[in-house]
Order: C-alpha cells, then structure tokens, then sequence
C-alpha cells in the first residue's frame, strides 16, 4: 500500500478542518450544547428516568450518534465531491494510488474528524449532565465504526452527487428524520406495540441503541444485533464503493 499517498490525502483533509474551526467543530458543538441545556437541564429536570437514568444523561448517547451520523455522511461526501466539483480529481486518478488508498485517506480523515467532534461532545456533556460509561471500550469500538461506516456512506453520497443540492438531500431528509425517530430521545419501549414493531425498520435504532448499552447497559435491542446491523452496513457501503471504482461510475464527473 502507498502510505505517503495516503497520508497526503488524510493531511489535506485535516488540514481543511483545521483552517474552518468555527463550522466544522465549533458549530455542531454548539448546536448540541443547546439540545443538552434544552432537553437535558430545562425539559430533562421535570421528566421521570427511563430504565433508572434521568432524562438528561439517556439522551446524550442519542445525540452524540446524531452529530456522529450527520457529521460524517457530510465530511466524507464533501471531501471526495469538491475534488470533482473543482476539477482536481484527475490528479489523485493519475497519480500511482489504488482505489483502496484513495478510500483509505479520504474515508480515513472523515472518521476522524466525526470521532474527534463525538470526543469533544462527550466532554461537554459533563458540563450539563452527569454520567458513567459502563463499558468504556465498547463505547469507544462503537464510536469508530459508526464514524467509519457512515463516512464510507458520505463517500458513495459523494460520488452519487451531480449538484451541491443533492449533498444535502440524504443526510437532511432522510438520515435526520430516522435519527429523531430512531430512540434518540426516548425509548421504544415506551411506544405502543405496533410502532415498536415499526421503527425496528429503522436501522439508526440499532445505532442509538447498541450505543447507549455501552454507557448504562440497557438497551432497545441486543448488543450484538445492533453491532451486526452496524457491519452489515459497512459491508454494504463497501461493496458499493467497489462497485464504483469497477465501473467508473460518475468519478470523473
């Protein structure tokens, strides 16, 4: 594997990150600091706890994968999309990098910077609500590989894309509405029977849920179900990219 080609292309991407601090870290924190001061001190305060956890500290695995899920679908589709929008894409094709390298630094420096904003969210929960993280490790894992899963999908998103306007169209009308309604705020337990049955369709509930084990053990859905939903669809994303580079689909364009 050419690792400096790699590392270049992860450089690149970091460095774009760095120079936009204000929109690529500090406004998704502050976006969610409200939703803790909202939901979690002001309308979390006067609720009940849900399966023993108060209000307040159920919603912050929820809404960390909100921001995860959104944060990498747009850095990944952004950054493989502006090299086409901009004409630049032909260098990276001509220069001595596989398909796999390319995905590697692009896919790579997208994770990251998902993994880095959860990190700092996770931090800034403390401040409005006091938590424990039951399994640190299982936490940590979950974080990676929804962060890699979803940039892997933002990378097809970007490759798919003809227009800015269809950037946003999946990450803001669909990914956004099954997050809300995937247990972000609530359990699905406290649905009725029919639409407990309805939302295990949404595959973000796997995501939340197996999440949220990992911070006070409980759960919608089993541990393992929601981790084997989680790789599926890694596995799904990356047969589409393979698909992709196979056959040139909209690369150049």
């Amino acid at each position: 594997m050419n690792l400096y080609a790699v590392k270049a292309i992860y450089q690149f991407e970091m460095a774009r990150t760095f120079r936009t601090l204000m929109q690529s870290i500090a406004s998704p924190v502050i976006s969610t600091s409200l939703y803790f001061v909202v939901f979690g001190s002001a309308i979390g305060s006067r609720m009940v706890e849900i399966d023993g956890i108060s209000y307040g500290a159920f919603i912050i695995p929820g809404l960390i994968m909100l921001t995860l899920l959104t944060e990498s679908i747009s850095n990944a589709s952004f950054g493989i999309y502006m090299p086409r929008f901009s004409g630049t894409i032909y260098e990276v094709l001509s220069a001595p990098i596989s398909a796999v390298e390319i995905v590697a630094g692009y896919v790579g420096a997208a994770a990251s910077k998902s993994i880095l904003l959860g990190l700092i969210i996770l931090a800034t929960a403390r401040i409005f609500v006091p938590y424990e993280i039951a399994h640190p490790l299982v936490m940590a894992g979950f974080l990676v590989l929804t962060a890699v899963t979803f940039s892997l999908f933002g990378f097809v998103i970007g490759i798919w894309a003809d227009g800015w306007e269809k950037l946003q169209i999946i990450p803001m009308l669909v990914v956004m509405p099954l997050t809300f309604l995937g247990g972000s705020f609530y359990s699905i337990s406290m649905l009725p029977p029919v639409w407990q049955t309805i939302t295990l369709f949404n595959p973000v509930v796997y995501l939340v849920s197996g999440f949220r084990w990992s911070f006070y053990g409980v759960s919608d859905v089993a541990i393992g179900v929601s981790l084997a939903m989680t790789f599926g669809f890694m596995l799904l994303c990356l047969a589409a990219i393979a698909w992709i580079f196979k056959t040139g689909y909209r690369i150049k364009t």
